[in-house]
């Protein structure tokens, strides 16, 4: 057998091997929440009372007829 070429074969191809990768990813997805504060505003009259004084005057005006013109001297 020395010395004697053998015939070259082809290769034999094995079964595929398969290597599974993960990877995680991180997505954000953003929610919002609407919030609404509401005011009320109350205004409260506080009623107060002060007297205010006032003073009037009146003159009134007397006509003494003393007579007619002739009586008077």
């Amino acid at each position: 057998m020395f010395g004697k070429r053998c015939n070259r074969q082809e290769p034999i191809i094995e079964p595929m091997i398969n290597n599974c990768v993960e990877k995680d990813y991180t997505v954000e997805v953003q929610h919002i929440c609407p919030i609404n504060t509401h005011t009320i505003n109350r205004v409260h009259y506080v009623h107060t009372y002060t007297p205010q004084y006032t003073c009037t005057e009146e003159t009134q005006v007397i006509n003494e007829d003393c007579g007619s013109c002739c009586n008077f001297r």
